[in-house]
């Protein structure tokens, strides 16, 4: 069974929340996608939440199996580093209201429509599920109940009722940025190793090939 963690992080400023999502994608399920861990913070340094984030990703199930996505639209880039530096591989995301996601290596602009969108489909396919033991469960759930697109007629431009305007739409955030990562990253392709031989008259003929040095 393939199985893929993907960790969302909505770094919060000032007295704002930090949050922090686990999701597990399970491919047998039609790519469903399971909140496994919620959690935020207030008030932490984003030194501690580094250590915090690193200590999180050298556990057993996540270590070498997890994608780290980073909202770094207020924090800037000089934070992103620090994750960067602590050698752990972050996507970074910078969230616009524009139309097209565009990317210079693993650093990320993305319309908040796509993020938003993202959420929705999977929601309305029954793909995203949350578990009923998590204390943030409900919270997050009733948020995204909370969560509606409006479209200005006039404009066409998208508006948000539920981003970043609530106490508690960092939840949300980071659910849908660890999601998002989800959709777009595909399992890398291994291939069989082929041997340079096929017959025995190869094989005799690599090792005599070998004795010459």
């Amino acid at each position: 069974m393939l199985t893929k963690f993907f960790i969302g992080l909505d770094l919060g400023q000032a007295n704002d929340y930090t949050a922090v999502a686990v999701i597990e994608r399970l491919k047998p399920e039609g790519d469903a996608y399971h909140v496994r861990h919620l959690e935020r913070v207030r008030g932490m340094p984003y030194p501690a939440i580094v250590d915090k984030i690193l200590k999180m990703m050298e556990s057993p199930l996540l270590k070498r199996n997890a994608a780290l996505v980073i909202d770094q639209t207020g924090c800037g880039r000089p934070v992103f580093d620090m994750f960067t530096d602590a050698k752990l591989d972050p996507i970074g995301v910078s969230i616009h209201g524009g139309d097209a996601a565009t990317h210079d290596g693993r650093a990320w602009r993305v319309p908040k429509r796509d993020l938003v969108g993202c959420l929705q489909v999977l929601l309305q396919s029954s793909r995203l599920k949350v578990a009923s033991k998590l204390e943030l469960g409900p919270i997050l759930q009733q948020e995204m109940l909370n969560f509606k697109v409006k479209i200005d007629p006039l404009t066409a431009h998208d508006s948000y009722s539920a981003w970043r305007e609530a106490d508690h739409d960092d939840l949300v955030l980071s659910v849908a940025l660890a999601c998002w990562w989800g959709e777009q990253y595909v399992e890398p392709l291994i291939l069989p190793v082929q041997p340079m031989y096929k017959t025995y008259d190869d094989l005799d003929g690599l090792h005599a090939w070998r004795r010459r040095f």
